[in-house]
């Protein structure tokens, strides 16, 4: 083993996931930059290193440092000091502050900073407000330090430790001493895996009752990001056991306690057959996370009473017809008057189908027919861009679910059974999107007065979230639906709108290109698409080929063709890992239209695990933030990036929101985002890799909602064999939820009579 005192000059690459970062040192000795590659936690740029470890050759990178531990010192030199002051560890210091305080006082700066900050006053440019932030900081940081150096020992990240320190402060190595598996239950981005990595390393018992509750709850989390609302028990302890390789036994006792203490809660009425079995026990009781039981207990029951209650605004039907396409100047076909009469007639409606049928303007008709007869509408949207789009459409104020709720953090929302939403009817559009827990935060705040008009597109991806909310409610056979299946003649002209019909027909999409048209296939099996690839296997060519045909359309073709910014076009992608994955496609697509700009104000931007945010960069929100106000899936763009107060600002729809460097993880790159992230988005131009390199994720349903993203353009790199194959998979995941049988339960029969559907002919366009 060799030691090596260097100093961080550059951050090449860090993985949040295992720590592996590759950075580039300044070492005494040594005239160029050396090259130091092993597990660490997250270093700052002028951070001083005593590492331990060997030399290599890397047959590509060349020699590296390779470390098998290292320690974090103060540095020594004025040089070494200005580095790791304008690393931005400290607020209110950066680069350029750094630079005048060292010139000040030399190698006394550390000593200055400790025991007398007063002393920044004689630092030119500094004044009170900075003073106060960098003493604040720098109590900060000491504190951040002391619990690295507990935690370094135990596998965890400065940035994980940043969020220990920001949840428990003072009292943060004690929690963790006690019981590390709290981490997990208070703190985002702190999994199971990580907390259970620190409880190995103080000696926790691998069957202590902490660690398999966490366990357990940790398994149910996973399956309801998975979709579902409940496990059964055979299923929750067969994953749980695997996860936590401990005997069934040890774990049943576990978990009688845990639904003793109500950590989880079992629903002895709701008996459950285990889907895919035929053979074993048929019924087991279901086992829930509190907030998913009582979301769909909650949502059965306040949807039957709405339902019940038949006090509500009255529209006159006779002449309503007439009065409708006079005020809005459309000819409605027997369908969609039919709609709109099965509208203002029920209290409530849910109203399907796929593009180019009618929805939008069937959903202005029923606007207009309650808004004649005095009512007040209010409209909303899961996402902001799908809010927006109705609000265009319709040209009334449309909102977001949450802030329709008025939600505001910590209290939640402000709307609720104490404090009901105002209006006599809720329209409320892409409800394919809603998942449990929002669709019963909305029913709460429902009036039992109001009318509901749910609007979706009962064949694309479900929500992100758990349930099925869209689907149970089409199936409980309890409330109106009406089914729009009829293509009208000017959506039968755009080849996105018949070509995703005959996709969600299981018919193969016509991929005949023409120079008028708004559908376009680009083989990448084609020996013009993959030249100069040769040398590489089969799969990886096509995969390649996609990768540097999506960069060429993004950045050159379909801008200088249709004369839009790059910004305009969106590229979604079936998966997040590999070639082709939103994460690496993120990646190229940066280096290509927002590379560093020497000169441009936060050009080398701020980095965060394995991201580099940059002025101008399109980024998307991964969690929901109630305290900005910026939610899971939102999209913004980066419109100042501050290298010395380590912030940005990011716009959301006219909005801007400033993040600090902490709260990066909440951000992801957005050049490319997978399919599912893009539900309830409409793009002007998409394109979408459909390669056999997803062929994990390629199912019709899929498809069929990536390419009905597309608003005017859309173009598919990929191959006939992977979209042959998604086409043909109808197989989807289903999801454990009971909120159709508890509708029903709440109903005391079915009402299928009430089931309005209205089909056509494929190819009869009105």
């Amino acid at each position: 083993m060799e030691k090596l005192r260097c100093v961080v000059e550059r951050i090449t690459y860090h993985n949040e996931m295992n720590g592996y970062s590759v950075i580039r040192c300044r070492a005494k000795g040594f005239g160029e930059l050396v090259t130091v590659v092993g597990l660490m936690p997250e270093v700052h740029v002028g951070s001083v290193l005593q590492l331990t470890g060997s030399w290599r050759i890397d047959a590509k990178y060349g020699r590296q440092f390779s470390i098998e531990s290292f320690e974090e010192t103060l540095p020594a030199t004025v040089y070494g000091i200005e580095k790791y002051l304008g690393s931005g560890m400290i607020r209110g210091i950066g680069p350029k502050y750094a630079r005048r305080i060292v010139q000040t006082f030399g190698r006394d700066t550390l000593d200055v900073i400790e025991n007398d900050p007063d002393r920044l006053f004689q630092v030119p440019g500094i004044g009170k407000t900075r003073v106060d932030q960098i003493k604040k900081s720098w109590a900060e940081q000491k504190e951040i330090k002391n619990i690295m150096l507990f935690l370094q020992g135990h596998d965890v990240s400065t940035s994980h430790a940043t969020k220990i320190f920001k949840t428990y402060g003072s009292e943060s190595i004690s929690v963790v001493q006690e019981n590390p598996y709290r981490l997990a239950d208070d703190i985002w981005g702190i999994g199971f895996r990580t907390a259970d990595t620190i409880a190995e390393k103080m000696g926790f018992g691998h069957e202590r009752y902490a660690r398999l509750r966490s366990g357990l709850l940790y398994t149910l989390n996973r399956l309801a990001d998975e979709g579902h609302c409940y496990a059964t028990r055979s299923l929750l302890i067969g994953k749980a056991s695997e996860l936590l390789e401990v005997e069934d036994n040890v774990l049943s006792l576990t978990l009688d306690e845990m639904i003793r203490a109500k950590d989880v809660i079992l629903d002895p009425v709701t008996a459950v057959r285990e889907r895919g079995t035929e053979a074993g026990p048929a019924e087991e009781a279901a086992i829930y996370l509190p907030p998913f039981f009582f979301a769909e207990t909650g949502a059965a029951r306040r949807l039957g009473r709405i339902f019940r209650n038949r006090e509500g605004i009255a529209v006159p039907a006779e002449g309503l017809a007439g009065r409708i396409a006079q005020r809005t100047g459309m000819n409605y076909d027997e369908v969609q008057i039919q709609a709109i009469l099965t509208a203002v007639r029920s209290k409530v409606l849910i109203l399907t189908g796929g593009p180019g049928t009618g929805k939008t303007t069937t959903t202005l008709g029923i606007i207009t027919a309650f808004r004649s007869a005095g009512a007040r509408v209010l409209l909303a949207a899961p996402t902001g861009r799908a809010a927006k789009r109705l609000s265009e459409v319709t040209g009334l104020e449309a909102k977001t679910i949450h802030r329709l709720l008025e939600v505001k953090p910590p209290e939640g929302y402000q709307k609720n059974e104490d404090n009901p939403l105002e209006g006599d009817v809720l329209i409320v559009d892409e409800c394919s999107m809603i998942d449990l827990l929002l669709f019963y935060n909305l029913l709460k705040a429902v009036p039992d007065t109001m009318t509901l008009i749910f609007v979706g597109d009962i064949d694309q991806l479900p929500s992100v979230g758990a349930g099925n909310v869209l689907r149970d409610l089409i199936e409980s056979d309890c409330f109106p639906v009406v089914r729009l299946t009829r293509i009208f003649r000017q959506a039968s002209k755009s080849r996105i709108i018949t070509n995703a019909h005959r996709i969600n027909a299981g018919r193969m999409p016509d991929l005949s290109n023409g120079r008028d048209s708004d559908f376009f296939f680009m083989d990448m099996e084609n020996p013009v698409n993959r030249r100069n690839l040769q040398d590489l296997p089969e799969k990886d060519q096509n995969a390649q080929a996609a990768l540097q045909t999506i960069i060429d359309l993004v950045q050159t073709r379909l801008p200088r063709y249709y004369h839009i910014p790059s910004s305009d076009i969106q590229v979604l992608t079936p998966m997040q890992r590999g070639l082709v994955g939103a994460a690496n496609l993120n990646q190229e697509l940066q280096k290509a239209l927002n590379p560093p700009v020497q000169g441009r104000n936060g050009a080398q931007g701020l980095r965060r695990g394995g991201f580099v945010f940059r002025a101008r960069d399109k980024v998307m929100q991964i969690r929901n933030n109630y305290d900005k106000e910026v939610f899971n899936g939102d999209i913004g763009v980066v419109q100042s990036v501050d290298t010395e107060e380590k912030t940005l600002r990011i716009l959301f729809d006219e909005r801007e929101v400033e993040y600090d460097v902490s709260e990066l993880d909440e951000l992801v790159l957005a050049y490319a985002a997978t399919i599912h992230k893009a539900q309830g988005s409409e793009y002007p131009i998409v394109v979408m890799p459909v390669l056999m390199n997803h062929y994990i994720m390629l199912q019709r349903n899929l498809i069929y909602t990536g390419i009905t993203r597309a608003g005017k353009v859309l173009v598919i790199a990929g191959t006939r064999k992977a979209l042959s194959y998604a086409v043909r998979n109808v197989t989807v995941t289903e999801r454990n939820t009971m909120l159709c049988p508890r509708l029903r339960k709440e109903q005391a029969g079915s009402v299928s009579s009430n089931d309005i559907t209205y089909r056509s002919d494929f190819n009869n366009n009105s």
